[in-house]
């Protein structure tokens, strides 16, 4: 396991860009879960007007899918919004969230990118590189990358590239619909993360644990 990983939160874009240099090389590429029983699923939304990050923690027991735990948490938002650097707005309030369950998950699906980001340290992967917890990037968009032809059925996957590196996967989660981008966070292969966003994954195009942290994130208060 990686040393435990800080840093202030209070930073200008370029330090933030420093911490991901720094957090990039603290990712484990390998799998490294233990027996998994409890999924969450993180997002968040904004309220007034941005000025104030709703974090939400959807946690779903394995593999029933049922909802065991949730929790909600509001924080001021303090860094700008600058593509690249999301990780900064949103994480702290991430942090809180996560705090307030009674129990941590064994595996985060985070909606947004992991490895597949310009400096290889997306949200997924900062948060598991924070909480030494196993995480996976699932995005609804591409941030980066090129990739090939999509079968249209369910469970097909094509790398995604960024030059001659392999940063994530386009995963077909339903027939005949958009994909979804798939990357590493921490402590999970490419592979094991394909598994097990599919394995979370209903008879929607978003995994079961992005859907409930939805709508904790985005309803009403």
């Amino acid at each position: 396991m990686s040393q435990p990983f800080s840093h202030p939160w209070d930073v200008t874009p370029a330090q933030a860009r420093a911490i991901q240099v720094d957090g990039r090389g603290r990712v484990i590429a390998e799998d490294r879960l233990g027996d998994v029983r409890r999924v969450a699923g993180i997002d968040l939304g904004f309220e007034q007007g941005g000025a104030i990050s709703r974090a939400a923690v959807a946690v779903l027991d394995f593999p029933e899918l049922r909802l065991v735990e949730s929790a909600v948490a509001r924080l001021p938002t303090r860094f700008p919004y600058v593509p690249g650097l999301l990780s900064f707005r949103e994480t702290p309030a991430v942090l809180e969230a996560l705090h307030r369950l009674s129990e941590r998950p064994d595996l985060l699906l985070c909606d947004g990118q992991g490895y597949a980001h310009p400096r290889r340290f997306g949200l997924a992967c900062h948060l598991g590189v924070l909480t030494g917890l196993p995480s996976i990037g699932v995005a609804k968009s591409r941030l980066i990358g090129t990739h090939g032809a999509l079968p249209e059925q369910k469970g097909a996957w094509v790398p995604l590239r960024d030059g001659d590196e392999t940063v994530g996967a386009v995963l077909r989660t339903r027939d005949g619909v958009a994909p979804l981008y798939v990357s590493i966070g921490h402590r999970v292969s490419l592979p094991t993360a394909i598994r097990w966003v599919l394995a979370c994954t209903t008879r929607y195009r978003l995994p079961e644990t992005t859907r409930h942290a939805h709508r904790l994130a985005s309803g009403p208060a």
